[in-house]
């Protein structure tokens, strides 16, 4: 552990902050070097984003203080924490979808020629020096609902630089990037880093962490853990400090029996987004969807539940067809839908946990003769789900909004367990969301396999796939390139298909 006196270009001592109900931080130390990549690690929950919260002004700590180059100071809001060269990119990104780039960059901090004419030639040629020094090629005159999520994420970056921020916080900024994406932002990050300035890193992908970081600090319940090197920890050791117990196998993958035929699908295409797609999913089985963003993974999961219609293509359950024309014939079908975008299609965030878990199967607490609502039956089932998914929340009337990302998704999880599906479809389930919280994920996913549900899981991170599927289908481009057993399962072999790369192109760059 770190223990020698260095410099540091900013610190948190001992800062504490409670909401009603919740100690969220709890004395909690962060030290920050001046041109490091400074990772927070830590469960949903644990408080890195509470604290990133309280260091960029949105949230007021109830005891401690913020040092900047030595000098305590007072974050009063955002505005102030931006003067203070604190910038904070976060994992939902902010922004006025409909208008520009240069629009958005320079929203209250507009250059003027007087009379409060905008000086809109000089916004964009700071913008475009910017963009030119760092390699990042974004139309400023183009609307942000046009870009895509990763060029969103460049524009929050290129604001940061015009605040002429020293520190960058960046809240699981690769979420929804590619690998490319991905190295592209690690590029800017290191340039950055050589400029002096610190970036504060917060990610649940372990891999990411060991390659961009200098320093972890692991937040554990709401209170520092400790700080290391990079050098000093492997990735056991992180999870380990991160959950407080030893992981000894994060995928739960059991020998279960698979049963006859559940779910169906054959020839579906729509447009240019997938083609002639057809597989069977059987009871008890896990089947993976892999493929690379724009693929048509998730396009193809929507058109099966209703969400999108197909231009052809037909639906079995239990071999016989069925008619999904929208999502509710797909639940009285006994199908379920973890969206991809929680925020968007899987939650309302200004009601309560309780609201949220139970909106899908409501009909389970009401009357059949009555307009009412047992209230003690859908308060039970809630806190069973709380308690069988580790749900922090300091009660079951809590705003989702108040909740960490990693908690809302586990509440959309519940919604649909509590439907009582024998088919379930998961869009990348376990984003954002920590390594223990995934552990929880999979022994649900198993639990379910192993009481004969069929299971379709699209995710990014092939180990994820590897790990917990019994087949896997591979898409590029729109179209069905392969569907492996568990026996084939070869990472290059995998990826030559998701790519449309032969596979000894790829040998030198997949382990």
């Amino acid at each position: 552990m770190i223990v020698e006196e260095n410099e540091y270009l900013f610190e948190m001592r001992g800062v504490t902050k409670s909401f009603p109900g919740v100690l969220a931080l709890d004395d909690v130390t962060l030290k920050v070097k001046a041109g490091s990549v400074h990772a927070l690690c830590g469960e949903n929950g644990a408080g890195k984003s509470t604290l990133m919260k309280v260091l960029a002004g949105i949230h007021k700590q109830d005891k401690g203080e913020v040092v900047i180059n030595g000098q305590a100071v007072q974050i009063i809001n955002t505005k102030d924490a931006i003067n203070k060269g604190i910038s904070m990119i976060h994992q939902e990104l902010n922004f006025f979808p409909q208008m520009t780039v240069e629009a958005n960059l320079f929203i209250g901090r507009e250059s003027s020629v007087g009379f409060g004419i905008v000086d809109k030639k000089k916004n964009i040629q700071e913008i475009q020096k910017i963009m030119c020094e760092y390699g990042i090629d974004i139309n400023v005159s183009s609307r942000m609902h046009e870009l895509t999520i990763a060029k969103q994420q460049m524009v929050e970056i290129v604001r940061a630089i015009a605040f002429n921020a020293k520190i960058i916080i960046m809240d699981e900024p690769t979420s929804s990037l590619t690998d490319n994406e991905i190295a592209t932002l690690f590029r800017i990050i290191r340039k950055l880093t050589a400029e002096g300035k610190s970036i504060i890193y917060i990610s649940h992908k372990l891999d990411e962490i060991f390659e961009i970081s200098d320093t972890v600090t692991v937040i554990r319940d709401g209170r520092t853990i400790g700080t290391y090197s990079i050098q000093e920890l492997d990735k056991k050791k992180i999870i380990t400090l991160m959950v407080g117990r030893e992981l000894k196998d994060v995928y739960d993958k059991r020998q279960i029996s698979i049963g006859a035929e559940k779910l169906r699908v054959e020839n579906f295409s729509r447009g240019n987004e997938f083609k002639n797609i057809s597989f069977e999913v059987r009871k008890g089985e896990i089947f993976g969807f892999l493929g690379l963003v724009g693929a048509g993974r998730s396009e193809v999961a929507e058109a099966v539940f209703g969400l999108k219609k197909p231009d052809t293509g037909k639906v079995y359950i239990d071999g016989k067809e069925v008619f999904i024309r929208h999502a509710w014939n797909s639940i009285a079908n006994k199908m379920a839908f973890i969206t991809e975008d929680r925020r968007a299609y899987g939650l309302s965030l200004m009601h309560s946990v309780r609201q949220n878990s139970t909106i899908a199967s409501m009909k389970n607490y009401c009357s059949k003769y009555f307009p009412m609502v047992f209230a003690a039956k859908e308060k039970s089932a809630t806190q069973r789900m709380i308690d069988a998914l580790k749900i922090k929340t300091p009660t079951q009337e809590a705003k989702l909004e108040n909740l960490s990302g990693g908690n809302q998704q586990k509440v959309v999880i519940s919604k649909w367990l509590l439907s009582e599906p024998e088919i379930m479809i998961m869009d990348e389930p376990t984003r954002g969301i920590d390594v223990g919280a995934k552990f929880e994920i999979y022994k649900i996913m198993s639990d379910m396999a192993q009481e004969g549900k069929a299971i379709i899981m699209i995710s990014s991170e092939m180990p994820e796939l590897l790990g917990m599927c019994d087949r896997i289908l591979v898409m590029c481009a729109g179209k069905q390139t392969g569907i492996f057993t568990r026996k084939e399962f070869e990472q290059v072999k995998l990826m030559s298909c998701a790519t449309g790369t032969q596979k000894e192109d790829l040998a030198d760059y997949v382990e």
